[in-house]
């Protein structure tokens, strides 16, 4: 065997052996998102009394569903993610997330793992007015997210975590009778969360 079939064979069984060794697994997310939305100076000259509609989405209920890899030294995973909620002026605010996520972790011990990464992807944001017209928009997130992961049993996993994404989606409002009013921009999010992960 020459040189070249050497090293082509020792790539493969090195290719097969982290194939191998990285774990496919799914997970569940439960978590409070709160937004930073920054109103328009349009915005503010027309809308009176609405000094606390950025704070729609906040400490608001949030679920997600992910699926990816994880070998001992990291992870890399998809996550869709839903959080909406009301406020007493007659909005609503929809946020829907997918994203690409990378953590690096770092052992406590033989089960307990500290991660740390991040994440790039898209956010839809939609809002339903009284009077108003809906409107939507879908743009950027990116950020980072840091937590603990904890194994439980030989295949699942727990975790909690901490992660903050900027954005650039935003929102015209437009009252039905009228043009536009002014605008809602999605500056950032900060979500803290629960998660459980199966390994197969």
């Amino acid at each position: 065997m020459n040189a070249l079939h050497k090293i082509a064979f020792a790539t493969a069984i090195l290719g097969a052996s982290a194939a191998v060794q990285a774990d496919n697994f799914v997970g569940l997310t439960w978590g409070e998102t709160s937004n930073n939305v920054q109103k328009s100076s349009q915005f503010k000259q027309n809308i009176s009394g609405a000094d606390d509609l950025d704070k729609v989405i906040n400490n608001t209920g949030t679920w997600g569903i992910r699926a990816g890899q994880n070998d001992a030294n990291a992870r890399y995973y998809l996550t869709y993610e839903h959080v909406s909620d009301s406020h007493s002026m007659g909005i609503k605010m929809r946020q829907e997330n997918l994203l690409a996520s990378y953590d690096l972790f770092l052992p406590l011990g033989d089960t307990t793992r500290l991660f740390g990464g991040a994440t790039l992807g898209l956010t839809k944001l939609s809002h339903d007015i009284t009077n108003a017209n809906h409107d939507s928009d879908i743009g950027y997130a990116a950020g980072l997210q840091a937590g603990i992961l904890q194994n439980v049993g030989s295949n699942a996993s727990l975790e909690a975590g901490y992660r903050y994404l900027r954005s650039n989606a935003s929102l015209d409002v437009k009252p039905q009778d009228a043009g536009k009013v002014g605008s809602l921009d999605l500056h950032s999010s900060s979500q803290v969360y629960l998660g459980a992960n199966y390994r197969f």
